[in-house]
């Protein structure tokens, strides 16, 4: 019998696993080249699943823009001038933020700094009182690929001494502080906004100054409702886009 105190960590439904595993080799160019994407029957097959867990998955992927279905024609991959020649990252759940993560490529390093900066307490409607570790890194598809983000991490104190025990080249952070401090995500906030970059936004992106960015303001909050992670990431206009699937209740 499940402790009452512990919350049960939901399961990623199939439909979700694999539209991630079709969504990474699509972005990893498995179907470039005219190369036929599979039916779905033969997905059916592939992952064992039934006809309908298939078309959920490849609702989201086409959701998403990433692949084109027209009944007699069958599914086809979007060209990557199609998608604009951004990232596309799903926006429904922390399963999918680690998938994001594994599409992408970043190393953090620690800012000198124990305060939250004023204009990020700002944005976000939550106790942010106490000393915050900062780190910041900034986010390639490749090493040689140009950034698609520069992510400002701060951690705060109640985390103590597992902020030291980061790896600042795994990428990961949100999922390695989970493990390190013993904590569990009760919520996850975000707040988007499209922004002009201020210049030493622009120098780390290769953008001009006032080119346009998204920004996004991530809060990680424990069970209890206490924010211990916020993620400030700011991404160029032509180089990343979100899609989001909302299940709505019947």
């Amino acid at each position: 019998m499940a402790n009452a105190a512990t919350p049960l960590k939901k399961k990623t439904p199939r439909y979700m696993q694999v539209a991630g595993e079709l969504r990474e080799a699509i972005i990893g160019g498995r179907y470039e080249n005219g190369q036929p994407f599979p039916t779905e029957t033969a997905l059916c097959r592939e992952y064992d699943v039934s006809r309908f867990t298939v078309r959920e998955a490849l609702k989201r992927l086409e959701m998403e823009g990433l692949i084109s279905r027209r009944r007699g024609s069958g599914t086809t991959v979007q060209p990557a001038s199609a998608r604009g020649g951004a990232l596309h990252q799903p926006l429904s759940n922390v399963g999918e933020l680690l998938q994001y993560a594994r599409d992408s490529e970043v190393v953090y390093k620690e800012i000198t700094n124990d305060t939250l900066p004023a204009e990020v307490a700002e944005q976000i409607g939550e106790d942010t009182k106490g000393n915050w570790r900062s780190f910041r890194g900034t986010r390639r598809q490749a090493a040689d690929a140009p950034p698609i983000a520069v992510t400002d991490a701060y951690f705060h104190e109640s985390l103590g001494g597992a902020v030291d025990q980061l790896d600042l080249a795994a990428g990961t952070l949100f999922s390695q502080i989970e493990q390190l401090a013993g904590v569990t995500i009760g919520r996850v906030t975000q707040d988007i906004q499209a922004i002009a970059a201020d210049v030493e936004t622009a120098d780390v992106l290769g953008l001009e100054k006032g080119s346009p960015v998204l920004r996004i303001i991530r809060c990680y909050l424990d069970p209890a409702g206490k924010v211990y992670e916020i993620s400030v990431s700011h991404h160029p206009g032509d180089r990343f886009a979100y899609a989001m699937h909302i299940d709505l209740d019947s």
